[in-house]
């Protein structure tokens, strides 16, 4: 039979790490703003100040989990944030319907 304590969780524990929330953060939020926010002609200036606010809440979670970015963990981060950079500006470079 399996053991009692098998299914139960952990007291506020969600067994994800907080590199892997950080990073799903950040293209969720990178994904919506792109098609909210730029448009064919010109980007709206509320995607930097997007931006600049994502920024911020990433910085406050590295400085907040410093022990869970190790050497993988920030090569993975920096990647997502390089391939984050490179979908955007393949995005922005696509013909628009307009």
């Amino acid at each position: 039979m399996l053991p009692e304590g098998l299914y139960k969780r952990r007291k506020r524990h969600n067994n994800t790490p907080p590199t892997v929330l950080l990073v799903l953060t950040n293209c969720i939020v990178l994904a919506l703003l792109i098609q909210a926010f730029t448009g064919c002609t010109s980007i709206n200036n509320f995607f930097w100040v997007a931006i600049a606010a994502l920024a911020l809440y990433n910085v406050y979670t590295i400085r907040r989990n410093p022990d869970e970015y190790n050497r993988v963990n920030a090569i993975i981060y920096f990647g997502s944030i390089s391939f984050m950079v490179f979908l955007f500006f393949y995005f922005n470079s696509q013909p628009h319907n307009c």
